[in-house]
């Protein structure tokens, strides 16, 4: 069993920056990949980014390529997003999910946080 905890979310405008963390908890594999996704009201839960277990496999989502990092810290067991020139299309709830396979679909995620609220606003 894992237990997911995301963290960091707020208001923030539009250029502004954000780094949301997610601290795991409990076991699990290490050919494991952590993901971000988002979901924003009436639309789909879509993926963001994720990272492998290993910090060695990275991918993002073409709306997100150079302005968000993902990263991992294996001794704090907490990956980051790390998010700059934020826009107003990025306000959504931010979750961070684990799974198997290192693919942005949210069905092959396993394990869920509770999510946390980014709304990017003037």
């Amino acid at each position: 069993q894992l237990q997911l905890v995301e963290s960091g979310g707020g208001l923030v405008q539009p250029g502004g920056s954000l780094r949301l963390s997610c601290a795991a908890s409990g076991t699990t594999s290490n050919y494991a990949y952590i993901g971000w996704f988002r979901q924003a009201p009436g639309k789909e839960r879509e993926g963001v980014s994720i990272i492998s277990m290993s910090g060695v496999y990275i991918d993002y989502a073409d709306s997100v390529k150079g302005r968000f990092t993902i990263s991992i810290d294996n001794a704090k067991n907490t990956v980051y997003l790390e998010m700059n020139s934020l826009k107003p299309e990025d306000t959504a709830v931010y979750y961070c999910a684990e799974g198997l396979l290192g693919i942005m679909d949210p069905q092959h995620y396993r394990y869920w946080g509770q999510g946390t609220q980014v709304t990017v606003s003037s």
